[in-house]
């Protein structure tokens, strides 16, 4: 499967940085993640968040996603590490789905290794992006 380049806002990208440096270092958090989404802001376009295109899964996004090999669809919330709670639909960026889907498009297919298995997801729709609302600081 070939990476695509994928779209960060510049917002979203500084911000992630900026945790990653002092929250990851205070949680001690599991290298192996750290180091995947420090390799996906890497390859992304940066982007001013009044450009990004509205299909784009940016930083609290809701989006949906369907397993290629089960057919089962999952509604989820992109959110910091902070904000990720189990029983709400959230998903942190740093697990290994919320790095995959991290600036990727509606039609684009994650490929990602859980701690049980590879998976493969596609991004159906995005149903809210907080950028398209006008939501430029949340």
């Amino acid at each position: 499967m070939v990476k695509r380049k994928i779209h960060i806002t510049e917002r979203d990208a500084t911000r992630l940085r900026e945790w990653l440096h002092w929250g990851g270092r205070r949680l001690k958090l599991d290298r192996e993640y750290v180091e995947v989404l420090q390799r996906e802001l890497e390859r992304a376009c940066l982007i001013q968040p009044e450009e990004i295109p509205p299909d784009v899964v940016t930083m609290r996004s809701q989006v949906r996603l369907v397993d290629v090999n089960t057919e089962q669809e999952m509604l989820c919330t992109l959110v910091f590490p902070e904000d990720a709670l189990a029983t709400d639909g959230s998903i942190s960026v740093l697990a290994p789905v919320g790095a995959a889907i991290l600036g990727c498009s509606v039609g684009d297919v994650v490929r990602f290794q859980t701690p049980r298995a590879v998976r493969t997801l596609r991004i159906v729709e995005v149903l809210y992006q907080p950028e398209a609302a006008g939501h430029y600081f949340l």
